[in-house]
């Protein structure tokens, strides 16, 4: 598969914080782009939502946010992926961002 470069510019100190999030999940930013495009593309929409954050976290506010990504990942078909499935998908990614 031929490669494409995709340049984002951003703030200086978000791109650390990125990058540093990136690596504590055991990826690199590319990659985390590239798992962030295949989401988009198989979704067909932006895999979250984009919205103020809340002042305080709750437990009932935690639980309606669990459930609501249970109800997506149904609705994409994707609730059925264990965890093999999962690491697969990251593993795919990973290997394409290395090339």
């Amino acid at each position: 598969m031929s490669q494409a470069t995709f340049s984002v510019r951003m703030d200086e100190a978000l791109k650390r914080q990125f990058d540093s999030l990136c690596q504590e999940f055991g990826m690199n930013a590319s990659t985390a782009i590239n798992v962030f495009a295949r989401a988009v593309v198989r979704e067909r929409k932006i895999p979250f939502e984009i919205s103020s954050p809340e002042a305080d976290i709750t437990r009932e506010g935690a639980l309606q946010a669990f459930m609501a990504l249970r109800a997506q990942a149904r609705d994409n078909g994707v609730s059925d992926m264990s965890l093999d499935d999962i690491n697969r998908e990251i593993n795919l990614a990973r290997r394409e961002a290395a090339e």
